[in-house]
């Protein structure tokens, strides 16, 4: 399933940037469906700054899925690539759970859209093999994988414009 999403912050693109890219562990107060962030490891290297964390999510599961997802399910390591050359970040997730039926990745881009104002922009394909989620019936396993692709391109996305909005505060809290 294709992803993409955009949220506007009103701040300058490299100060976007550098928050979402040096200071995703301290936002985590302004992101309501993420319980936690952990940073696992960074490397910086030729302009680039390879990050990997693990993400730790809740939120409200959607009825149908609840057979076969529960909150404490909903953790992923991200393995992101920041290049500040373009403003871009390429990633892939990981999720913990269902580690060989979900592929999960894609970029972000970091759009100027004026002196105080840029664009996050989200791109990338999610794609869920629910045969390979225990407990789903073969019978069910394509619907199945339809309803957990949309229900991560929503969470995706919310997820998304949360990040934005607690970047923009904690950039107005630094000043």
């Amino acid at each position: 399933m294709h992803l993409r999403a955009e949220a506007i912050v009103q701040r300058p693109r490299n100060e976007v940037f550098e928050a979402y890219r040096d200071h995703l562990v301290e936002l985590v107060p302004d992101l309501p469906s993420i319980r936690a962030i952990e940073l696992k490891s960074r490397k910086e290297s030729d302009g680039k700054v390879e990050i990997v964390n693990v993400w730790h999510g809740g939120g409200d599961i959607p009825q149908a899925l609840r057979a076969f997802l529960s909150e404490s399910m909903l953790s992923w390591t991200d393995y992101a690539t920041w290049n500040a050359a373009d403003f871009t970040c390429e990633w892939r997730s990981e999720s913990h759970s269902f580690k060989d039926a979900v592929d999960s990745r894609g970029k972000n881009e970091f759009v100027e859209l004026g002196p105080s104002k840029s664009m996050i922009r989200i791109v990338g394909e999610i794609r869920v093999d629910a045969s390979k989620i225990p407990g789903v019936p073969r019978l069910l396993a394509s619907t199945a994988g339809g309803l957990v692709e949309r229900f991560l391109v929503r969470q995706i996305e919310d997820n998304l414009r949360e990040v934005a909005a607690g970047v923009e505060r904690f950039l107005a809290r630094r000043g």
